[in-house]
């Protein structure tokens, strides 16, 4: 997946600023799809320069509120349908659980327990995300829920996961 499709896909169900949109990053795709301001303003600029979003109307201080073309609609489309996902998923937190055999087993131990916290760290920021979004009947709402519960369910998991990895090093 690309920002540039992440960034159609948000202007498909409403037009917004950068900082609009920064916020819906935040807010919506953080746990999925994280952007930072530079890079978000970055591909909206070859978004529009690709003539995949124009402005609708710019405010004070240079803000502009950009909507997605028609263009931007057929490629979204098309990679939502027909582009098959990417190749093998990559994780460099795997990769080091591979081989922490070459640090001792009460370092590996607290790697593998870092891992876990960091599942219920997520997993309690995503709980509290979730009881400050106002949840409508709209696209956002309803997909964003889904995003937002695997988010909470691969949290979990996490965390069990690492919980019962520490006893396996024991």
């Amino acid at each position: 997946m690309s920002l540039r499709h992440a960034v159609l896909g948000m202007l498909a169900d409403e037009p917004g600023s950068g900082y609009d949109l920064l916020k819906r990053f935040e807010r919506a795709m953080a746990s999925v799809w994280p952007a930072t301001q530079s890079q978000l303003y970055g591909e909206l600029g070859k978004l529009e320069a690709a003539g995949m979003i124009r402005v609708l109307a710019e405010g004070p201080r240079g803000r502009k509120e950009y909507e997605i073309t028609e263009a931007g609609l057929e490629e979204l489309r098309h990679w939502l349908i027909e582009v098959e996902p990417g190749g093998p998923p990559r994780s460099a937190t795997l990769l080091r659980v591979y081989f922490l055999g070459s640090v001792a087993p009460d370092q590996a131990r607290g790697y593998l327990a870092s891992m876990g916290e960091s599942g219920r760290e997520r997993e309690r920021r995503l709980e509290e995300l979730e009881t400050t979004i106002d949840w409508g009947e709209d696209n956002q709402s309803l997909y964003g829920r889904l995003v937002l519960e695997w988010g909470k369910r691969f949290s979990v998991m996490q965390r069990e996961w690492a919980e019962w990895a520490v006893k396996q090093v024991e």
